[in-house]
């Protein structure tokens, strides 16, 4: 049994079952071997890249030898120059010549529009009269304003001063330009009822005929400082616009009439300075504000003498206008008196 047991146990493996575990064994080998040659060359493949970027950076490295060391101003410098211009992209300023034409084509429309609208206004500059107007068709009827400015309410207490006193102030520096001496030095003497025309160039000044403030008497200052307002009897001064060129129709002069706008016409108690309560002819025509330099408004004063509240002083006369609606000032003016005492 036992020599059966060793022989079996010394049993050798055939030839062919040997070659065949050798052929195994370089099988084995070769394909280490390849993976060993795929391995190298995925190292291989790591480090060329590795190396490309290397020499790139040494690349720069030695370009930027020659530039600054700051390359943040140099980087905006290059920003600039290609913002001017850009030969790759064909661009300058960011606009491409395209874009440029139909700028310039714009902008070329409306320069020459503005030149058109320029020229227009100049030649209707050469048209006008810087003396005269041109056209006074609808030139309104004169309007009238009360002095002292109010508001068109005059309210004080007699016994109160500090109630009147702005008033007083208010006419007398109203009244400056009317003062008698100033009048004579300045202006001439004219003959009344009728017009003072003069016949001269356009833009030769103009004289003026003299409106004296001793010609409103008792609402002149002259007498009474305080324009009647310390007794109760207030002045107030009608001012009549004044209008280039105008003159009343027919040689007739404009007057003033007042009345209680509210009640009977009659129950009003005031006198006119001047007496004839209108502005005369000799006043007539005004020459406009560059010749008739010295030209003074005119004036119609009237002092109420018994309390009244609502007035209404008017003009009359042809051609003049006192029953617009809307027109608070156009030939007629209302303010309102309230006096106590």
């Amino acid at each position: 049994m036992r020599r059966q047991l060793r022989s079996r146990r010394a049993l050798a493996f055939p030839y062919s079952y040997c070659y065949r575990l050798d052929n195994q064994n370089k099988v084995n080998q070769n394909y280490l071997a390849d993976e060993e040659e795929e391995a190298e060359e995925e190292a291989r493949v790591m480090v060329v890249p590795d190396l490309e970027e290397k020499e790139e950076e040494e690349k720069d490295e030695e370009e930027g030898q020659g530039q600054p060391t700051d390359n943040t101003w140099w980087q905006k410098l290059q920003i600039v120059k290609k913002y001017l211009r850009d030969p790759e992209k064909m661009m300058s300023l960011a606009q491409t010549g395209q874009s440029w034409s139909l700028m310039l084509v714009i902008y070329f429309f409306y320069a020459s529009l503005a030149a058109v609208i320029t020229l227009c206004m100049y030649t209707q500059f050469l048209t006008i009269c810087p003396y005269m107007p041109t056209f006074t068709e609808r030139v309104k009827p004169p309007g009238v304003m009360i002095r002292p400015f109010a508001h068109s309410l005059i309210n004080f207490n007699v016994s109160e001063p500090d109630t009147w006193q702005h008033y007083v102030i208010s006419l007398n520096g109203f009244l400056q330009g009317y003062n008698d001496s100033l009048q004579e030095e300045m202006n001439v003497g004219c003959p009344p009822g009728q017009y003072f025309i003069q016949d001269a160039n356009e833009d030769e000044d103009k004289k003026a005929c003299q409106f004296k403030c001793s010609f409103l008497k008792n609402c002149s200052g002259l007498e009474d400082p305080t324009f009647g307002y310390s007794m109760g009897q207030p002045c107030i001064l009608l001012k009549i616009n004044r209008i280039v060129d105008f003159r009343p129709e027919l040689g007739d002069p404009v007057k003033v009439f007042c009345r209680v706008q509210r009640g009977d016409e009659n129950d009003i108690s005031n006198n006119y300075y001047p007496v004839s309560a209108s502005f005369d002819l000799r006043y007539y025509p005004y020459y406009g504000k560059l010749t008739h330099v010295n030209y003074t408004s005119l004036l119609v004063a009237m002092h109420f003498t018994d309390e009244v509240k609502h007035v209404q002083c008017h003009l009359k006369g042809k051609s003049i206008v006192n029953d617009v609606i809307n027109g608070d000032f156009v030939g007629r003016v209302i303010f309102t008196l309230n006096i106590e005492t």
